[in-house]
């Protein structure tokens, strides 16, 4: 098993872990996987590839290559349904560089499709989720109760300005939350608000000016968000002072505003994003580049225990750990200094 420093180095902010997750080797694909297998047949189509063929999204570049000789460079297309084909011609191309002699190089262009414009299609048909019951309009944006916890889901790359959909949706929501009922309330979303990694930085930053004042006004407890992929976790923070005469636009500590964790950790074919700023931001608690998993352990009303557990070697440890006081309920001071 691998052997890995475990320290931590302190810096204008909280703490940015010392902790370097182990370089995994690379398996490349083998050649003798079936994807690079020729196709049979004689002459048979190869590296086909498919591009946008013009500035407005109504039209395809079809390339592909064959081996034996030409053939034939006329591509087949029709609508769904349709019974009725449609030709497009293409033409085709060789080069030779040193002592290489290329394939026979097609390239067809297929003009004024009928393209599709509606966004997250892939999403809305694969992950179905409950928004009409929050009397939300669309799947991006919407809020469920689970237990103890009142869960509001935004969407990053959805309108968030004032008076569009989701703008007026959240508007309406907040004031519904009882925290009587559901003492709890979390926010998830994708891109983080406050990240102090070079990765996706203030990518956030228009829908923070929106709607951070009303996370403050609402005492919202925690947000989850992704996109970085390593994790973060913030101190109380809001940055909502700010006019345009008064200059004030730093994060100051605010103890009726959530808690901000970035957890986009869960491992991803990238890899980790590991440039962090320096140095780091005070509003920054704790920092490491390693991929994990985090449980928010609600045991009553007011309190909450918070792990993240980094996995390294097929060990689940815990490199994070705060006890949360409900901002609602019990809205004491529990920044990490403070335990």
């Amino acid at each position: 098993m691998a052997q890995s420093i475990n320290a931590v180095v302190l810096c204008n902010g909280g703490t940015t872990s010392a902790f370097v997750r182990q370089v995994e080797k690379t398996v490349d694909m083998p050649l003798e996987s079936d994807v690079f297998h020729v196709p049979p047949g004689y002459n048979a189509p190869q590296q086909v590839h498919i591009t946008q063929g013009d500035h407005e999204g109504k039209g395809l570049i079809v390339s592909w290559v064959t081996m034996d000789d030409p053939g034939s460079s006329t591509v087949l297309y029709w609508s769904e349904n349709s019974k009725h084909k449609n030709k497009a011609k293409g033409t085709v191309v060789t080069y030779k560089f040193y002592n290489y002699t290329s394939g026979y190089i097609h390239h067809c262009t297929i003009k004024n499709l009928e393209g599709e414009t509606k966004p997250f299609k892939p999403y809305t048909h694969r992950y179905r989720v409950p928004y009409k019951a929050s009397n939300s309009t669309a799947p991006f944006w919407y809020s469920i109760k689970r237990a103890s916890v009142y869960i509001i889901v935004l969407s990053s790359y959805s309108a968030y300005g004032k008076y569009t959909p989701q703008y007026k949706w959240l508007e309406a929501e907040l004031p519904k939350v009882s925290r009587s009922e559901t003492p709890w309330l979390i926010v998830l979303m994708h891109a983080p608000w406050y990240n102090s990694y070079n990765y996706h930085y203030m990518e956030g930053e228009t829908m923070r000016v929106m709607y951070e004042p009303w996370f403050v006004k609402y005492k919202v407890d925690v947000v989850f968000a992704g996109h970085v992929h390593a994790y973060e976790r913030s101190e109380r923070v809001s940055n909502i002072a700010y006019n345009i005469v008064n200059g004030i636009c730093s994060p100051v500590r605010d103890q009726s505003a959530p808690v901000y964790i970035t957890i986009g950790d869960g491992g991803n074919l990238e890899g980790l994003a590991t440039n962090m700023t320096e140095p780091q931001p005070t509003y920054s608690a704790f920092r490491e580049a390693s991929f994990g998993h985090a449980i928010f352990d609600i045991k009553n009303r007011t309190h909450a225990y918070y792990s993240w557990h980094r996995n390294q070697d097929g060990y689940a440890v815990e490199a994070d750990s705060l006890w949360f006081f409900n901002r609602f309920w019990h809205p004491v001071d529990d920044s990490t200094s403070t335990q």
